[in-house]
């Protein structure tokens, strides 16, 4: 049976119904909206919006992901997240942050210092070889995202993450850590086909595995390029995925749009019960 709840700082957070995490990117060049938040007015203001429309969690990050995005710094990536982690500390401390790296060092800064509550490593412990075990001493939930270097060509993609995902888990179970999140990793090195091939296999990771499920597919080439339309012109369509993620046992949804979000969890939620 899939685990519905996560253990946040001695707390339980419930996942009996799907919630959802808001972006927050501190970066000038991440793919939707790079270059938004990145002063005191801005982030407090997005922070602010997050937490009235509805989001259970704020996902932090500061180096951007996307093709050919500008490589930074370690120094870099933590002054562009110091200065929002700061507001998130001092105005909203209630409120679950989790931080959006693969780098071990920044995720440990951002716990200790800052009392970041989870840790979403979109490397699955892949760049950095330090990841695991500190993960395992911060004693913090962890997404575990798949990950490739390269373009995968594995036609059989949804049985080699299955492989993939268990062979992870089975290291961090060793190393003590216990509340694990898994993430497909829409997007990443995956072609049109192959992400709509793991959307459609979607349910085969919640029956394979008792961990909670993220989806983030928030605004994505996958579909903006099947639709033909920029990523500010397919909200539409990330509500359609959403949708099918929700009913094919997703228990989080990393999204841009909060409030549609939330409405999508509502309406299903009411559709099954």
């Amino acid at each position: 049976m899939k685990n519905k709840f996560l253990n946040i700082k001695g707390k339980l957070l419930s996942l009996e119904k799907p919630v959802v995490m808001g972006i927050l990117n501190v970066t000038p060049d991440s793919f939707f909206d790079g270059g938004r938040y990145t002063d005191e007015t801005t982030v407090t203001s997005r922070i602010e919006a997050i937490i009235s429309e509805g989001g259970a969690w704020i996902d932090i990050g500061g180096y951007s992901t996307r093709p050919e995005a500008t490589d930074v710094t370690p120094d870099d990536e933590w002054r562009r997240l110091e200065p929002a982690l700061n507001i998130l500390l001092k105005k909203f401390p209630g409120m679950p942050v989790s931080i959006d790296t693969f780098r071990a060092d920044i995720a440990k800064r951002a716990v200790e210092d800052y009392g970041v509550s989870l840790i979403n490593d979109i490397s699955g412990g892949t760049i950095d070889n330090k990841m695991f075990e500190t993960v395992a001493g911060l004693n913090v939930p962890y997404v575990l995202s798949h990950f490739s270097r390269d373009p995968i060509k594995d036609q059989r993609l949804t049985d080699e993450m299955i492989m993939y995902f268990a062979e992870k888990l089975r290291i961090l179970r060793l190393l003590g850590v216990n509340d694990v999140i898994l993430d497909p990793g829409f997007g990443f090195r995956k072609t049109i086909e192959q992400n709509y091939e793991l959307m459609r296999n979607l349910n085969k990771f919640s029956l394979f595995f008792e961990c909670p499920l993220l989806v983030g597919v928030s605004r994505k080439s996958m579909i903006y390029s099947l639709l033909d339309c920029t990523a500010n012109e397919c909200l539409n369509g990330t509500t359609v995925l959403h949708t099918y993620s929700l009913l094919n046992g997703a228990d989080i949804l990393r999204v841009h749009d909060v409030k549609a979000s939330v409405e999508v969890i509502r309406l299903i939620d009411k559709l099954k019960n």
